[in-house]
């Protein structure tokens, strides 16, 4: 690049953090975008979310197996209603546990090898489980995959903010959400088919596949360009930058953004500058999304999903229920993936909270006013002896249980599900990033393991309405959330986002 090229950006970009502010600039970012290559990006996302896409299906494993554990024929291995609900929920502790280590693997080992290295539990613990004489090795497997999980939930979205560029980084960073969305899915086919010809240990062993799949692929593409400018390895940033973007495009013009970016911070957060706006205010962010989102109830909804659809008595089985609710959040993940880089992340983040709202809030009233010969709640103090219940429903009003979770789904999977990934990646500082997303992770997954314990005893000592209710209240509280303290980050790159935290100043965002 020519000096009279790259001066005027830096000097510009120093004095008042606005990146391009110029229609120039802006012209030349549009042409720039549109000479690039993305077969090469597309192809490095793919091997990373093959990570995500093992989480989705060690995410359910337990829907399937549970019903067959609870039958085995063997005293070791059966399941009674303690060591079920351990089973179910211990995944969440290795999730927590995965992202506490992941605050420092992704700063020691880098993006990429965080990924990969998550792949060794997740191997052994499906080896545990398809090979498990006993209930401790199940648990063990369980730990183990939710650890691998909670490393690939906090290292993935980094590594695919970092290396995308602002045209298609919206909806690249829907990915992890729709590959783990298919992991769910394919678990529940495999769950129906293996039950049927099969022992259910191979569904153990084919959670293998992927893994193997991500290590071998990961292999072969390139680390982040900013993670190895913040290691100081110019040559292997400019040569990473210049295969995902092309040989024959101007990737020197954004190395120097990102150089320029770089060289501005120090090489990790010290606790000293904790205090700075510029770090902190984004981590509360990303970390109050991540809360709230737990808060709101998905993971209490999708791991008591077939209980809940039992207790309502809805039209179908709970078993296609729960297909048909899945398939309903990939086609809106997809969506999201769509219209991110269009619409914009807040406009979907308000009408994902409002249709969740709106959702709970139908349910909790729903339970509440229908009578117990309607909706099928007979025994409505209980979610764990809800497979005594009768299937078959009673009235065609048994509908809306079933209605009120899909939209509550499809809410969740436009924006607050793929969104609050994306802006974690997104929002963060250069040198806290691989902390901080590290303790987004932990904060996400002690509230789901905390929901996920306390949910049956709060249906068991009130009723089942009350925690929808509870999480339409959080759903409204997003809304104020997302309209007071999330900024709108489409079509930006991080140094504008990061600028923007750093002088306060809103001027770069239009």
């Amino acid at each position: 690049m020519e000096p009279s090229m790259r001066e005027p950006l830096v000097r510009k970009t120093s004095s008042s953090y606005r990146t391009f502010p110029e229609s120039a600039g802006k012209r030349l970012d549009k042409e720039y975008l549109r000479s690039l290559h993305n077969k090469r990006l597309y192809l490095a996302v793919f091997a990373a979310v093959l990570g995500n896409f093992s989480f989705g299906f060690a995410l359910v494993y337990p829907s399937p197996v549970i019903p067959a554990l609870e039958a085995h024929p063997s005293p070791a291995l059966r399941l009674d209603q303690h060591t079920a609900s351990w089973f179910g929920s211990v995944f969440t502790l290795g999730a927590a546990a995965g992202g506490l280590s992941a605050m420092v693997l992704n700063d020691r080992l880098g993006r990429k090898l965080s990924i990969m290295f998550s792949a060794l539990p997740s191997a052994v613990g499906y080896a545990l489980m398809a090979g498990a004489q006993g209930i401790g090795m199940l648990l063990l497997g369980r730990v183990l995959t939710g650890y691998a999980g909670g490393v690939t939930s906090a290292s993935i979205p980094v590594y695919i903010s970092e290396i995308s560029h602002p045209g298609v980084r919206g909806m690249l960073g829907a990915c992890p959400q729709i590959m783990a969305v298919l992991g769910s899915l394919v678990l529940y086919a495999l769950g129906k088919y293996l039950r049927l010809v099969l022992d259910w240990r191979w569904l153990a062993v084919a959670g293998e596949v992927p893994v193997l799949a991500m290590i071998v692929l990961l292999c072969f593409m390139p680390n982040s360009p900013r993670f190895l400018l913040s290691q100081e390895k110019d040559d292997e940033a400019l040569r990473s930058l210049r295969w995902l973007r092309g040989t024959d495009t101007d990737y020197a013009r954004e190395y120097e953004q990102i150089k320029d970016s770089v060289r501005k911070q120090s090489r990790r957060v010290s606790c000293a500058e904790i205090k700075d706006p510029f770090v902190y205010k984004p981590i509360l962010i990303a970390v109050g999304m991540r809360f709230l989102q737990q808060l709101s109830g998905v993971t209490c909804v999708l791991v008591y999903l077939q209980s809940i659809f039992k207790k309502t008595s809805v039209i179908l089985k709970p078993e296609y229920d729960a297909a048909l609710v899945g398939l309903v959040r990939l086609f809106s993940v997809a969506i999201a993936a769509v219209s991110m880089d269009k619409a914009g992340r807040k406009i979907l983040l308000f009408v994902s909270a409002g249709v969740m709202l709106v959702s709970n809030l139908t349910m909790g009233l729903y339970i509440h006013f229908v009578p117990a010969s309607q909706n099928g709640t007979i025994a409505n103090k209980t979610l764990v002896s809800s497979a005594n219940l009768p299937a078959e429903p009673t009235h065609y009003i048994t509908l809306i249980p079933l209605l009120a979770t899909m939209f509550f789904i499809m809410g969740y999977a436009m924006g607050w599900g793929p969104i609050t990934w994306l802006l974690m990646s997104e929002i963060l500082p250069l040198k806290a990033r691989g902390v901080a997303s590290g303790l987004c992770v932990v904060v996400s997954w002690l509230t789901a393991f905390t929901l996920t314990q306390f949910f049956l005893r709060v249906v068991e000592a009130f009723s089942l309405e009350v925690p929808f209710l509870f999480f339409a209240v959080i759903c409204a509280g997003n809304i104020l959330f997302t309209g007071c303290c999330v900024p709108e980050t489409k079509g930006r790159s991080l140094e504008q986002i990061e600028a923007f935290f750093r002088t306060g100043r809103r001027s770069f965002m239009r």
